[in-house]
């Protein structure tokens, strides 16, 4: 290759706020500051992507599917304002590999997979900065119907730095699936009674679909922020923060309604607001989805994330389950479906997986009708059926930001070497470090998505996890006393 190209396509792909390429660095061991992540590609609005930087990646994806013997990829886009030209831009690059492009236009990425399905094609790009600010953008890969992460996304930045792509001429069609997903998502649901519903998608582009599938689903329906504009005038997409869940709150109260959904910016995480206006956060909605499945398959494995309450443990036991806790992260979750056939999965950023009745992909539509299935056959109120499950004082995720990946896994380390051996403290390493207490436990850990620590403390009562938000806190400042603690 030549050298001046390698250059070229390598300053195209880690192009800095200074307009400045970074230096080539090797795929194991991908800087933060880049735009490959573990779980997908993200970067920010013409300072780390642009249309360029994305038809180069469209090249360096549709020359790994042809090594693949693969011709066919979906693409699909999201609602940010960039993301009709950057889907042209990764289009341009796919087709220039001799890719065909099945194009279904805006529309959720939980619509994407199913269009896997639908559309017998098991390979999709779908550009989208899901929950982000938006100033960002990025991809979300499919091959073979799983998420392409981590070393193959490491890989693929390897193939674009070396421009080592194929040549073809790709053709073109564009489709819609959106009626398709509504009537399979109604058809695999039983209502047996109509509700009232709130739903919130934050001017994200699930408004249209999610509205259609709960009208179709007979609900009564109350919309906040169902309109898609990229510019999310209202509050940020994400259901994971308290903050951006108040109007949905307020909605259900005033309007004495069953239930409230919120949907993230791209549709995959759902949550949850009970009758009574109280977060439900997903791993008690997933108690609760546990409960339901292990009455049809008793004895099935059952699979949560490590910031999930210690509750899920004794609930799926109760229930005849198998728990299983894994490491964070969406792609994980559905390895470890696969590898024990387990037929439902969750984490507490609202990633719910079926695999009973649906195709065990995270879809946070799908996750809203089985909830509203669960609600509809019971003469309970939502209040009432959440208030059967346990549940103790706890937080929600709480993020610490650093500068930058390299100082953030610095400070990890440093903190698991930490002397706790005259603390009466066992601790889990499966992600970060989950320490539990007597009464309790805290996790510290760092994100997959961006350059910050991720905490959680979950205790039997206020006063114990007071006690073990003190305990981290003193150890966190042990490693950096100038640490900027946010609990």
């Amino acid at each position: 290759m030549n050298s001046s190209k390698a250059s070229e396509v390598q300053g195209a792909l880690v192009t800095l706020a200074n307009n400045s390429p970074a230096p080539v660095v090797a795929a194991s061991d991908i800087p933060v500051r880049t735009i490959f992540r573990k779980y997908d590609i993200r970067g920010i609005v013409d300072v780390t992507l642009n249309e360029n930087i994305l038809r180069q990646i469209g090249r360096g994806f549709g020359s790994t599917l042809v090594e693949r013997g693969e011709r066919q990829v979906i693409v699909a886009r999201d609602t940010r304002l960039s993301s009709p030209v950057y889907a042209q831009a990764m289009i341009s690059g796919l087709r220039e590999t001799g890719i065909d492009i099945t194009d279904i236009g805006a529309t959720p990425t939980p619509v994407a997979n199913f269009a896997t399905h639908a559309l017998d094609i098991p390979n999709a790009v779908i550009v989208t900065g899901s929950h982000n600010p938006p100033n960002y953008n990025g991809l979300k890969l499919v091959v073979g119907r799983k998420p392409w992460h981590a070393d193959k996304l490491a890989a693929l930045n390897q193939r674009i730095i070396n421009a080592d792509f194929s040549h073809g001429d790709g053709k073109l069609v564009s489709r819609s699936v959106t009626s398709r997903y509504i009537e399979r998502v109604a058809g695999s649901v039983e209502i047996e009674r109509p509700l009232s519903v709130a739903i919130d998608c934050g001017n994200g582009i699930s408004g249209p679909v999610a509205s259609a599938l709960l009208r179709r689903l007979g609900c009564r329906v109350h919309t906040l922020y169902c309109k898609p504009d990229g510019r999310f005038p209202n509050h940020h997409p994400n259901p994971s923060e308290p903050e951006n869940l108040k109007a949905l709150q307020q909605a259900v109260i005033d309007h004495s309604l069953d239930i409230g959904l919120a949907l993230d910016g791209d549709g995959d995480r759902l949550g949850v607001i009970d009758s009574s206006g109280k977060i439900i956060w997903p791993d008690r909605q997933l108690m609760l989805f546990a409960q339901e499945i292990l009455k049809q398959q008793p004895g099935s494995t059952i699979i949560y994330d490590v910031k999930s309450s210690c509750h899920l443990d004794r609930v799926i036991r109760r229930a005849g389950g198998k728990p299983l806790m894994v490491a964070s992260g969406h792609s994980v979750l559905r390895q470890k479906m696969r590898e024990t056939g387990a037929p439902l999965a969750g984490e507490l950023s609202g990633h719910m997986f079926f695999a009973d009745r649906w195709d065990g992909f995270d879809d946070g539509l799908y996750t809203a009708a089985r909830l509203l299935e669960i609600l509809a056959n019971t003469t309970q109120s939502s209040n009432e059926l959440f208030a059967t499950l346990p549940d103790s004082p706890c937080t929600p995720e709480i993020n610490i930001s650093f500068n930058s990946e390299e100082a953030l896994l610095a400070f990890m380390e440093a903190f698991s070497r930490l002397d706790r051996d005259n603390e009466q403290i066992k601790v889990s390493a499966i992600d970060g470090l989950r320490l539990e207490y007597p009464h309790g436990w805290g996790l510290v850990r760092a994100s997959n998505t961006t350059p910050s620590l991720s905490l959680r403390f979950e205790a039997d009562d206020e006063q114990a996890l007071e006690a073990i938000k003190t305990s981290i806190r003193r150890q966190l400042l042990r490693v950096d006393p100038g640490l900027k603690l946010t609990f």
